[in-house]
């Protein structure tokens, strides 16, 4: 297979964390990877360890500025055209539109990637409302869409935004079973908690901040750990005033960014992901893989990471005291009542969630028109 084949994203970040083996199988594939995202310090990550080639995009996560738009949208037309792909495969919902409107008008074969349905459909506007209209038109124009929940897919039936384009529905983005190895849980007391996650409001991170205060005010004995990117470009997004409060506060401690997550949820007992609603939340499986329940909103993406009451918890979405009742419950827990969680969640990894499973889709995608 001799072709060039583009990933976009809003991030390298992105690219990087979650679709690195995709990359490396199309490298490995005698492809010519060209990823086309936001120069970041993950960017020439992609580069030297995966043997692809980047090129810088200018766009910013949170801008919604016609004029910073439409040159985003320049650029990427320009790029495609020099680029002149056998492929596209977009992620995120910015660069599904953007990437897949520009393929659309060159008559380049793209797949577009729903993992999650985003700020656009968390809330509602009259921009949001023509960002979905958008995103209609665009995908019907796909060769394929990608979903990792069924309710994502059904929302995108209902509203009229698929048309006839054939679709795949995945296990997330999958988890690397090999890398992501199971481990004993620590010692207990006290219970660690962790987040992992970009920090933006729409993941829930206050929720979780105001969990781990309730249950600090109640006496509770536990260890509120948070993992993730400051400083994101989103409308959402936390700021880092509030992360020095809750520091200060002692309600929580703020462990920065990795590009490697396992020492740290090796060194706890349960994820949390209060989000609003996720496509099929990655940290939840990667944690589930290494023998890790979590306790998870009660939203799509999030309860489908999950078997209820057996590999991990469900709370309510936006409620504080769900989730600190939830988070309750699981400091009561035994030792061997939290190991049985987090085998089973191993084992559910095992036989739904190999990221195998997600690479091949996207290689049929290419290997359909080449």
């Amino acid at each position: 297979m001799s072709s060039t084949v583009v990933l976009t994203s809003n991030t390298s970040w992105y690219l990087y964390n979650f679709r690195r083996s995709t990359i490396t199988a199309l490298v490995q594939q005698g492809c010519r990877v060209v990823c086309i995202s936001p120069l970041d310090d993950y960017s020439p990550r992609l580069v030297s360890e995966l043997g692809a080639q980047h090129i810088a995009l200018p766009l910013e996560g949170k801008s919604v500025g016609p004029l910073r738009e439409l040159r985003s949208l320049v650029f990427i037309h320009r790029t495609l055209g020099r680029l002149a792909p056998e492929y596209v495969f977009n992620f995120t919902v910015k660069m599904n539109i953007y990437g897949g409107l520009v393929c659309a008008l060159r008559g380049i074969p793209f797949a577009n990637n729903v993992s999650g349905l985003g700020t656009a459909f968390i809330h509602d506007s009259w921009l949001f409302s023509q960002v979905r209209r958008v995103y209609g038109l665009v995908n019907r124009r796909a060769r394929h869409l990608f979903f990792q929940n069924e309710e994502d897919l059904s929302v995108f039936h209902d509203s009229g935004l698929l048309g006839e384009t054939s679709v795949t529905l995945l296990p997330g983005s999958g988890v690397d079973l090999k890398r992501f190895q199971a481990t004993p849980m620590p010692e207990v007391p006290p219970v660690t908690f962790l987040m992992i996650a970009r920090l933006l409001g729409d993941k829930g991170v206050r929720e979780y901040a105001a969990a781990a205060s309730m249950l600090k005010k109640q006496g509770v004995d536990a260890h509120c750990l948070l993992l993730g990117q400051l400083g994101v470009s989103n409308r959402t997004a936390i700021t880092a005033d509030e992360v020095e409060a809750w520091q200060a506060e002692g309600v929580l401690e703020y462990l920065g960014e990795t590009d490697d997550v396992r020492p740290f949820i090796r060194e706890s007992h349960v994820l949390v992901l209060p989000s609003y609603r996720e496509g099929m939340p990655r940290t939840v499986l990667e944690a589930a893989a290494m023998g890790r329940p979590a306790i998870v909103t009660d939203v799509p993406g999030c309860r489908h990471a999950i078997e209820p009451e057996v590999t991990g918890w469900l709370c309510e979405v936006r409620n504080v005291e769900s989730l600190a009742e939830q988070m309750r419950r699981v400091v009561e827990m035994g030792a061997s009542e939290l190991q049985r969680a987090g085998d089973a969640a191993r084992k559910h990894m095992e036989e739904r969630f190999s990221e195998d499973l997600v690479v091949q889709a996207y290689l049929n995608c290419l290997s359909r028109e080449t």
